[in-house]
């Protein structure tokens, strides 16, 4: 998968809402629609980030960059402020590929 194609697809999906903001105009959607419209972007990040981290190509690798998202991950969970998850994740990671 391409960046290209990433961006293609995330300019689509805000393409698409912003042609039902214009079109609905000032109705309402269902609640269950609104819900998940506002997960979209959620679900760009994470994917994103998933493929960048586990994807090598066309084959899925394990490598340090898995064990600085777990690392930034749990620093997160455990809610450090953004740049010391950043650090973190960035520190594991390239202490890993010096070990390695």
């Amino acid at each position: 998968m391409s960046w290209a194609f990433v961006l293609l697809l995330g300019a689509t999906a805000y393409a698409f809402k912003a042609v039902g903001l214009i079109v609905i105009g000032g109705r309402s959607l269902p609640p269950t629609l609104e819900r998940c419209l506002a997960l979209i972007p959620a679900a760009m990040i994470g994917a994103l980030v998933v493929t960048n981290t586990f994807g090598n190509g066309q084959h899925l690798q394990m490598d340090a960059r898995a064990a600085g998202v777990a690392v930034a991950v749990v620093a997160a969970w455990r809610r450090a402020p953004l740049l010391v998850v950043i650090l973190l994740g960035a520190a594991v990671t390239a202490a890993i590929r010096a070990l390695t």
